[in-house]
């Protein structure tokens, strides 16, 4: 079949598929059948989620070029989910959990925001190829995807790909790595937590803390969670569209005032209204959190904004071809090499200042997993500590467009742009 002319052209309808396939993921993903623990066990629901909508595409059954869908969400979704997801973010409760957690947590960031550049290098030297400057299947653009993914979550992933103008063959290359990398230290991750009381009984880490955090956390819990009803939700809607329009309004005015008055800009993406529709949404989030507002949380505002990101993540596997994964494998070296740093910087602090592994594990987590993820290693721990995977989820969510994009401009810089 032409890739040009897919068997669904009308968009409600394909709108309807995505929805089907992300209700049958999220649906078997919990599910307590023995065949579905162990395919979810070995496949992560998140790469079902780009990946089946990518199978449709590559067989000619949707093609996102001929959609709308993609736009209408990193548009539309994609900033209201940023507000959402920050929204909920504290500070105080960040800070209650002590130092080291924090330390660890900015290590793993600091650990992406080098790797990359560091990684680029090391196989550019010896693959010049990957050393492009300014097209958009560059490799160090698509890396700005796995940067946003690694930092915050797919939300940022998303925007990284509409702020530095990324093509669709090397994103799809790059969502493989981000997918399968990440995959693979989450996997080493939950081996360290089967072992965390030796390695902590090796390192001298003390962990009383911990207990304390499981207190506070199932404290925290009984107080504010509530059974949503529907005000809730058309109030979360409001504040999540409403400041989505409040970002695309700003942005709408900043971004062409700096092109005239400050051209040059441009080569820091300044100059891009969606960047700034992403910064003013992330900022407006973190503004939110210090107020009343942050109360929705406790009716599900993050999770609305999680619902949106994965409408997003199917619309972005629309565009994806299978076939162009395979065909640049180096990118896995880079992306193994990328992550090796990460993990090296956090193995190498987590010893010196004598962490737990539960706070290495999370603050790692929280960078590369983001909300999906981080709180599976978390629990790892002890069910009820999954909820401080998501908080530092969140501060990542709140950090990674920041970092991404400023790791992006390292890369460029690497690439010779």
């Amino acid at each position: 079949m032409d890739h040009s002319t897919p068997l669904i052209t009308n968009d409600a309808v394909v709108l309807g598929l995505l929805a089907v396939i992300l209700g049958a993921i999220f649906y078997t993903s919990q599910s307590s059948h023995p065949f579905w623990r162990k395919f979810y066990g070995v496949v992560p629901a998140l790469l079902l989620c780009y990946f089946i909508p990518a199978v449709f595409n590559t067989l000619g059954v949707i093609n996102g070029e001929d959609s709308n869908l993609y736009f209408v969400s990193s548009r539309y979704l994609l900033p209201a989910a940023l507000i959402l997801l920050t929204l909920s973010i504290d500070l105080q409760a960040i800070m209650r959990l002590g130092p080291k957690a924090l330390i660890m947590f900015f290590t793993g960031t600091a650990g992406i925001l080098i790797g990359g550049p560091i990684a680029l290098l090391t196989v550019g030297n010896f693959v010049p190829d990957l050393l492009q400057a300014d097209t958009p299947d560059a490799v160090w653009k698509g890396m700005t995807t796995v940067a946003g993914s690694w930092i915050g979550g797919g939300a940022n992933q998303a925007a990284m790909k509409e702020v530095f103008l990324v093509g669709d063959s090397v994103f799809a290359q790059m969502v493989a790595v981000d997918v399968i990398v990440a995959n693979i230290w989450m996997a080493v991750l939950l081996i360290m937590a089967a072992r965390a009381d030796r390695i902590d009984a090796w390192t001298g880490a003390d962990t009383s803390s911990i207990e304390d955090l499981k207190r506070r956390i199932e404290e925290y819990e009984a107080q504010h969670s509530r059974i949503p009803k529907v005000p809730d939700f058309m109030f979360i809607v409001a504040i999540g569209f409403g400041g989505t329009g409040l970002a695309h309004a700003a942005a709408g005015w900043l971004a062409p005032t700096l092109a005239e008055a400050a051209p040059f800009l441009s080569r820091f993406s300044l100059t891009s209204t969606f960047f700034w529709i992403v910064v003013i949404a992330t900022t407006l989030g973190l503004i939110m959190s210090f107020t009343r507002l942050k109360a929705v949380e406790g009716a599900g505002a993050s999770k609305v904004g999680g619902a949106f990101v994965y409408i997003l993540v199917a619309s972005i596997g629309m565009h994806m071809d299978i076939s162009a994964v395979l065909e640049v494998p180096i990118l896995f070296l880079v992306g193994l090499i990328w992550i090796g740093i990460h993990a090296g910087l956090l193995l190498t602090v987590a010893y010196l200042i004598k962490a737990p592994v539960f706070f290495m594990a999370v603050g790692s987590q929280a960078n590369v997993g983001g909300a999906a993820s981080a709180p599976v290693v978390a629990s790892a721990f002890h069910p009820s500590l999954a909820p401080v995977g998501v908080l530092l989820a969140v501060l990542g969510y709140a950090l990674g467009t920041y970092g991404a994009w400023l790791c992006g401009q390292l890369m460029r810089v690497a690439s010779g742009g």
